[in-house]
């Protein structure tokens, strides 16, 4: 079995302008997580267009937290003796860090749903299989930018690096040619990545549909899935990265970041909000009546809501028909 080749190259140009297969890895993904989140958004009773609103504010938000992730795991790169620090500006020469553009994207999320006043689980939780497909889709840049691969490897799918040049035949990893020389075979991490994104993709559609999850519980599922995936990755992975005792700093990132997404889905409230709840805004009846508390959700800190204080108040001798929220 022959190994996995890379792309003889990862840029091409239409003139002047510069098209860049990661850039469009990433555009593809961001198309496919929009056409997910929308149908799920919708089967829960919420509004496609909050999806799409939702999406002006999460793109540039999870640029610029990706980046500034980067340049702060990665400051030596830009700062320091011989370094330009206007270089941690260049986005195009790569340096994405996902922990940065889901977390500045998903407070960004949030903030605007609490400014609209509408709840933010529901849609943390429709979107959520999305953002996951994005990141599996999204790996496929790494393929064509020769990145993030693990140790050299005679394993019949290793992935050969090429050597690549610019016109002027000087050595240029990301933007330059392949001469057909191959200069290592490695472990494909970002394969791996991405077949392991898929599968959470999926087992956050099972899991949801199975077991009716709702106030950010599936949230909180694809972070703890994705990270437990991401720690032993990052334990395979060779190119240079910023070490913490001896383990890179996105090994020690995957481990807390799961135990804390592990600890808030058990702490989270069982079932999924209503379509009133879905809608519900602050200061109006998610129904149309008035006096409303409040109901504006944040997948973040588990709270107690309207329908815990039902379930609380639920007596055995009502019946399980007549249990509030119960659904057939």
């Amino acid at each position: 079995m022959a190994n996995i080749p890379s792309p003889p190259q990862g840029v091409w140009h239409l003139g002047p302008v510069p098209i860049r297969a990661y850039a469009l890895c990433i555009i593809t993904g961001i198309l496919a997580a929009m056409w997910l989140g929308v149908r799920r958004y919708k089967a829960r009773g919420g509004d496609p267009d909050v999806v799409w609103d939702a999406a002006i504010v999460a793109i540039p938000a999870g640029i610029v937290g990706g980046r500034l992730y980067h340049v702060i795991t990665d400051h030596e790169k830009y700062f320091g003796p011989g370094k330009d620090p206007l270089q941690a500006l260049n986005i195009t020469a790569g340096g994405l860090g996902i922990w940065g553009a889901v977390a500045l994207g998903t407070l960004a999320v949030w903030a605007l749903m609490r400014y609209r006043k509408v709840p933010f689980a529901p849609l943390a939780d429709a979107l959520a299989p999305g953002v996951v497909l994005a990141q599996g889709i999204g790996r496929l840049g790494n393929w064509f930018n020769q990145e993030l691969y693990g140790a050299e490897t005679d394993v019949p799918w290793a992935l050969d690096i090429y050597y690549r040049v610019d016109e002027s035949g000087k050595f240029a990893p990301l933007t330059g040619h392949s001469t057909g020389e191959v200069l290592t075979s490695v472990h494909p991490t970002f394969l791996y990545e991405l077949v392991w994104n898929l599968l959470v993709c999926a087992l956050l559609l099972w899991a949801d549909r199975r077991f009716r999850l709702g106030h950010g519980r599936v949230f909180w599922l694809y972070v703890a899935g994705y990270t437990f995936g991401r720690f032993f990755v990052e334990l395979m992975r060779s190119d240079e990265a910023t070490m913490i005792f001896g383990q890179r700093v996105n090994t020690w990132v995957s481990a807390i970041v799961f135990l804390i997404a592990v600890i808030l889905f058990l702490r989270l409230p069982e079932g999924r909000e209503t379509t009133a709840q879905v809608r519900s805004t602050r200061g109006s009846s998610p129904v149309g009546g008035e006096g409303q508390e409040d109901t504006a959700e944040c997948p973040i800190v588990p709270e107690r809501s309207s329908e815990d204080e039902k379930e609380y108040r639920w007596r055995p001798e009502a019946g399980p028909g007549n249990r509030p929220g119960h659904e057939g």
